[in-house]
């Protein structure tokens, strides 16, 4: 209702903006040049950051910009990722029915990787979403997934995604092996306050309007709650403009923003 009395053409702060109308923040462009890279090499990648900084909004933002007729997105995001599904989450993006046993159906994607080079001239991209759930057994399988060749070139890039606990773990000595072959490690950081304001600003632009909707006092209240996390700037504005269209204000000041989270957000 709010984008009426707004006079918005879309809504402002909801999940599904299109990739080109994002704000583009310094450490987004720094992680999707390390990705484009990586996606260029077959190298392996790791992004990390806390909830809410844009970790699948990014990856989202690549692999729609990627040039489909040069790669293959293969994406997975299971909380209980094990080797065989692994494989066979794999296979099946690939149309393949994967074999029962790991080592099979390991192979069984060397060589329909292999074919995909080959025949189609796509390189293939995996994305493993919320990998700080992986188990030690997943991760550790990570040595032997980028195996190939007598380890001269991987068959795949690959992007391990998750909260920052992924990270913690990876440096851990356990997972020294692991670690040694990550080639480009991302962080995603909270956005400052200055990067919150751009972040409005650019959303307000794409639903349609140029006025400053928000005072910058209201700014520094929306920037103070959501301790610079993207979600959750997203989840207050929204709030505050459903808030501002009921009370019929068209300009959000710094009271607004007190009321909305003292009495819905907190």
């Amino acid at each position: 209702m709010f984008e009426s009395f707004y006079e918005f053409e879309h809504t402002p702060f909801a999940r599904d903006i299109p990739v080109s109308e994002l704000y583009a923040s310094p450490s987004l462009q720094d992680t999707l040049g390390r990705l484009t890279y990586a996606a260029k090499r077959q190298l392996f990648c790791v992004i990390t950051g806390d909830c809410g900084t844009g970790k699948t909004t990014a990856i989202r933002h690549f692999t729609e910009t990627l040039d489909g007729a040069k790669y293959q997105v293969l994406y997975l995001s299971d909380s209980k990722l094990t080797p065989r599904h692994f494989y066979k989450g794999l296979l099946e993006q690939l149309g393949c029915e994967a074999k029962f046993y790991r080592g099979d159906a390991k192979r069984q994607l060397h060589r329909e990787i292999e074919l995909m080079r080959g025949i189609h001239h796509l390189q293939p991209l995996c994305v493993v979403d919320e990998a700080h759930l992986l188990d030690r057994e997943m991760l550790e399988e990570v040595r032997f997934i980028l195996n190939c060749s007598m380890d001269a070139k991987s068959p795949m890039s690959l992007i391990l995604v998750g909260q920052n606990e992924l990270w913690e773990r990876l440096n851990l000595q356990a997972y020294a092996a692991i670690r040694q072959r990550i080639d480009l490690q991302c962080k995603l950081p909270y956005y400052d306050r200055s990067e919150v304001e751009e972040y409005i600003r650019c959303h307000l632009t794409y639903a349609g309007t140029e006025h400053d909707l928000f005072t910058d006092k209201a700014i520094d209240e929306i920037y103070r709650f959501s301790s610079g996390a993207a979600r959750m700037v997203n989840k207050v504005c929204t709030h505050c403009l459903m808030y501002g269209a009921q009370s019929k204000q068209r300009i959000i000041d710094d009271h607004a923003v007190s009321r909305v989270v003292q009495g819905e957000l907190s």
